[in-house]
């Protein structure tokens, strides 16, 4: 029973320690950043997109302000997001705020 514990120990410390093992993580962790940065991508359009269509309107019900805000802004901050969509939505901030749906 040592001598197998012993055995499995060597070869996870020789997996842990081989290059391969490292440039899967390295791989796995660039294919996550990816996802990340299209995801922030299409928040971004998203958000400038709807955010023009308010703008242009002169105002903004609560639901889509909520959504804007809630679903689509709050969480493309959090990813790094910033700059144009910031500036979207601080004029959207400024629009007078209409009851019910579009």
């Amino acid at each position: 029973m040592e001598n197998w514990l012993q055995m499995t120990l060597t070869v996870v410390c020789a997996v842990i320690a081989s290059s391969g093992f490292w440039a899967y993580l390295q791989a796995r962790r660039e294919k996550k950043d990816d996802k990340t940065r299209m995801l922030v991508g299409l928040a971004h359009d998203r958000i400038l997109s709807l955010g023009m269509q308010y703008i242009e309107r002169g105002y903004i019900t609560r639901d889509e302000y909520e959504n804007l805000y809630e679903y689509l802004y709050r969480p493309y901050e959090k990813m790094g997001g910033n700059g144009s969509a910031k500036r979207i939505m601080q004029i959207i901030n400024t629009l007078p705020i209409q009851n019910g749906s579009a």
